[in-house]
């Protein structure tokens, strides 16, 4: 495959046909860090929430389209929860094997930095990955988050995993750094 570049990284709001790029994710290797595999079930429960954050008001997903002929790289987004009695948006995003290494989701986790940073609706965006993905946090010191620190989070429900709370703050827009 020729290397993609990343000024070709899009970012393409999550719709029905996506469904297949989330069964792609599903995979043992893609889930690794994530508690494993979901049910097809399960899979159908996700798919139909990222469809209802197309409004913007609870989030987005996007599917990662790369290259000139907008090939399906992986998937991208934001949407609300709680953290620390705080209300902010969580990040989250998977590249699939044959386009990693690209850069292409440090690219496409700051398109949605510019994203979230659009709906002015919380202060900061912080993305958890787990304290064994070198790949992800990478991803998260690149695109200018500031590392928190390590936590127990629980997901999926009923699995516990050790993560990294990495936080941007969304009002610094400078891209000078993070406000702690």
């Amino acid at each position: 495959m020729e290397r993609t570049q990343t000024q070709d990284v899009r970012l393409a709001p999550w719709s029905e046909g996506d469904f297949e790029l989330l069964v792609r994710h599903n995979s043992p290797e893609m889930t690794a860090h994530l508690g494993g595999p979901e049910t097809h079930e399960k899979l159908l429960d996700r798919h139909r929430r990222y469809l209802g954050l197309d409004d913007g008001r609870g989030g987005r997903m996007f599917r990662i389209a790369a290259g000139p002929d907008g090939a399906s790289a992986g998937i991208v987004g934001f949407w609300e929860t709680v953290h620390g009695g705080e209300d902010i948006w969580e990040a989250g995003w998977g590249v699939v094997p044959e386009f990693q290494g690209h850069g292409i989701a440090g690219t496409a986790v700051r398109l949605v930095v510019a994203e979230a940073r659009r709906e002015a609706r919380h202060r900061h965006l912080h993305a958890f990955p787990s304290v064994d993905n070198p790949a992800s946090n990478g991803v998260c010191r690149k695109a200018g988050f500031t590392l928190l620190g390590e936590e127990d989070m629980e997901y999926p429900k009923g699995h516990w995993m050790r993560c990294n709370d990495w936080r941007l703050d969304l009002t610094d827009t400078d891209g000078a750094g993070q406000q702690a």
